[in-house]
């Protein structure tokens, strides 16, 4: 399949094909099915986010004890792991900075110790 550029909004939610449509903060390399992987990765998180919001409103709920935000931060890890996949190289770059993701998430392959036999 081939890719093309995508411009994302990781805080809006929003994965646009024109540069100049809206602001974006990511720049990614992908196919129509990544792109909708992507897209379906926005709306569980808004989902859990917008469920999570219910604690703001009952004090008594342990901060240890929220499923919702849990899985809030585990779609957005699953999130920024999939924009590190597909990002260009400014946007890895950008990526690596937050460390957001492990160092084993981030690391670039290594092929041996660059020596040729």
């Amino acid at each position: 399949m081939t890719k093309k550029t995508y411009y994302v909004s990781v805080q809006a939610g929003t994965v646009m094909s024109h540069q100049g449509d809206a602001a974006y903060e990511l720049e990614i390399e992908a196919t129509a099915s990544e792109k909708a992987r992507l897209e379906m990765l926005f709306g569980a998180k808004m989902s859990y986010d917008d469920s999570s919001s219910i604690r703001a409103v009952l004090p008594g709920i342990p901060y240890h004890v929220d499923d919702e935000n849990d899985k809030y931060d585990a779609v957005l890890q699953e999130v920024y792991r999939l924009l590190y996949e597909l990002g260009t190289t400014e946007t890895k770059n950008h990526i690596s900075s937050m460390h957001i993701l492990s160092q084993e998430e981030t690391a670039t392959p290594s092929f041996g110790d660059g020596s040729v036999s």
